[in-house]
């Protein structure tokens, strides 16, 4: 694929969930499958599951579909899962905890390198081995450490100027979940996870059915 060919956003969100929905085919000893079949099981019309896997070159052959376990490790690679990234988190609340001990975050290829909070009551408590260290010491251990990727667990108030720690040190993905748009260099990846905005786009949804 040409790394310069733009890919829409909507297509990029889609590919987790083709990802998510390949996995469970594989567990489930599915070899083969039709856009169709696929469509069935995602909630894509079958037209758009080709179009999306056309911005990537195209997988299937006519009249045979897909080989579920190529696609499966095509997606993987085009997701970028097939690396390993040096992570941070930062905040140690309830989120920060909570994705610390997500069970398949190393396995995604999130290596947790270090946990950082404010909090002195938390310092030198371990999450799966990993010690939650003094933010103050963030700058240093990111001078120390390649991290590729920092999570951002933190109040609204600081969230701006820990990313921006983050991005003096060449952290090129921030995994936003304070409830703050962050400003970063064009060179930095984020992506917010506003959770109250998840929220009331489900109760619009609700309401919506009643009317």
């Amino acid at each position: 694929m040409d790394k310069k060919k733009e890919i829409s956003m909507a297509v990029i969100k889609r590919l987790p969930k083709y990802y998510r929905h390949l996995a469970e085919l594989l567990r489930n000893d599915v070899d083969r499958i039709s856009s169709k079949e696929l469509s069935e099981k995602i909630g894509f019309t079958a037209s758009q599951i080709r179009q999306d896997f056309n911005c990537f070159g195209g997988f299937g052959q006519q009249g045979y579909g897909y080989n579920v376990k190529e696609l499966y490790n095509e997606i993987s690679k085009i997701l970028g899962l097939d690396k390993r990234y040096s992570t941070v988190i930062i905040g140690a609340g309830n989120i920060g905890q909570a994705i610390a001990n997500y069970t398949r975050f190393e396995k995604f290829g999130f290596d947790l390198k270090g946990i950082f909070d404010v909090n002195p009551k938390l310092h030198g408590m371990r999450i799966k081995d990993v010690e939650i260290s003094d933010i103050d010491t963030l700058d240093s251990f990111l001078k120390e450490n390649h991290v590729d990727i920092g999570i951002l667990c933190v109040p609204q108030m600081q969230a701006q100027k820990v990313a921006d720690t983050l991005v003096d040190n060449g952290v090129r993905g921030i995994w936003n979940f304070a409830p703050l748009d962050i400003d970063v260099p064009e060179t930095v990846s984020v992506e917010n996870v506003h959770l109250s905005e998840s929220l009331l786009t489900l109760v619009y949804l609700m309401n919506d059915l009643e009317k």
